[in-house]
């Protein structure tokens, strides 16, 4: 009877009572946080009216900047369709356009048609090459920069008595001589004033940054805001939405009504100025978050070495000769010939140090053993360098005959 039919069979498996008694902490953890998380991201999300709202007490939104202009008697509307915008506009009144990109082009078109008419404010949040061409003509987009604290270095009233802002974004030219442009950032204006015939202006800002209530206390952000959204006795804060009737009653989507390819070129007009996390509700940023952080800490729980290794013993014995045998076809099939050769000297070296008075730690120092060995031995032509340091065989043939040479070595050591 063989050792692997006599060995007593071991159950490694763990049970299912066992799986779950070790994974239960873990899922209690990873339960609550996702509950925790799913909670505070429905709370933010009911009351987070989004980015630059005039209702949103949240860092990015702009409620702080709405509830001044009340205090000082300016009447803050809320618009979220095209039919509202463009009705509300008169010489009275401002209209604030939070996502000009956010429009057709056919809403765009007809935006420009009701503001150049009218003697009132248009004020554009940071818009892109094709809404600027289009509700601002002869003002070109250039290349986006940091918002930092930048002075006005214009004449506009407005920003010399504001100062310095945080301004940037998207920076614009334009030759017309009656535009005003202020607070330049690497040689373009953030924010042009451009004059329409009908007595009213266009107003151009490149970064949304300073109308935001986490902003609106630095510098003269709150100045500048208040003078621009205060110039008439009516604001309308215009919200575009993908849900207006407008935007699909000729079957278009934001970007795609595009004619004339110089004019845009682009299919991805809505999400133009806006990245991904930019439309994802802040609750939902920090639930992923949370979760993984939870994921990280699970793993590295779950990583340690809960104290040193177990021994187990093996069902089988095997053999040291079968051992040496596996390995030694292992380094055959690499080809690792260099490999094997170590091993074969590193023991060989280890194994005639005792037996020639060199301490353990010198077995592997030429010039502490090899004096030791030459004194042990009777042939003086051996090259015990060569034999014990030398370089690795170049072929199977070599690396058996330094076998065989090893071998001798130690025989005649240990007989000497």
């Amino acid at each position: 009877m063989t050792a692997a039919t006599t060995a007593s069979p071991t159950s490694t498996a763990a049970t299912p009572g066992q799986l779950w008694t070790r994974a239960r902490g873990a899922l209690a953890a990873v339960l609550i946080l996702v509950v925790a998380g799913v909670t505070f991201a429905a709370v933010q999300t009911g009351t987070n009216h989004g980015q630059l709202d005039p209702r949103s007490a949240d860092p990015q939104g702009s409620r702080a900047v709405a509830e001044l202009l009340k205090a000082r008697g300016i009447s803050v509307t809320v618009a979220t369709t095209l039919d509202e915008a463009t009705a509300a506009v008169g010489p009275d009144t401002t209209l604030l356009v939070a996502g000009p990109n956010l429009l057709t082009r056919s809403q765009q078109l007809r935006l420009d048609g009701a503001t150049s008419a009218s003697a009132g404010r248009t004020l554009l949040i940071a818009p892109g090459p094709a809404a600027t061409s289009r509700l601002a003509p002869g003002v070109h987009t250039e290349q986006h920069q940091a918002v930092s604290a930048l002075a006005p270095a214009c004449e506009l009233p407005a920003a010399r008595r504001a100062g310095t802002a945080h301004m940037g974004g998207v920076r614009y030219t334009t030759r017309n001589p009656a535009a005003l442009t202020c607070y330049p950032s690497a040689g373009h204006p953030s924010l042009v004033v451009l004059p329409t015939g009908a007595e009213g202006d266009t107003v151009i800002l490149g970064s949304p940054l300073l109308l935001h209530n986490e902003r609106l206390d630095q510098q003269g952000n709150a100045s500048l805001a208040l003078q621009l959204l205060g110039s008439r006795p009516h604001l309308v804060w215009y919200l575009p939405s993908l849900s207006d009737p407008s935007a699909t009653t000729d079957g278009g989507t934001p970007g795609s009504e595009t004619d004339d390819p110089s004019e845009d070129g682009s299919r991805n007009e809505a999400a133009e100025g806006s990245s991904f996390l930019d439309l994802v509700p802040s609750g939902w940023v920090w639930a992923t978050a949370q979760l993984a952080l939870a994921a990280v800490l699970a793993a590295v729980w779950r990583g340690r070495r809960l104290g040193p290794l177990v021994a187990e013993r093996l069902p089988v014995a095997i053999r040291a000769s079968e051992s040496a045998e596996g390995r030694s076809l292992l380094y055959r099939k690499a080809k690792a010939r260099g490999r094997a050769a170590d091993a074969l000297r590193d023991a060989t070296r280890t194994r005639l140090a005792p037996l020639a008075g060199v301490p353990a730690r010198d077995a592997h120092t030429p010039g502490v053993l090899l004096p030791a060995l030459s004194a042990r031995i009777s042939s003086p032509d051996h090259d015990l360098n060569a034999l014990l340091f030398g370089t690795d065989p170049s072929t199977d043939a070599a690396l058996v005959l330094l076998a065989d040479q090893l071998d001798a070595l130690e025989r005649e050591v240990r007989t000497s």
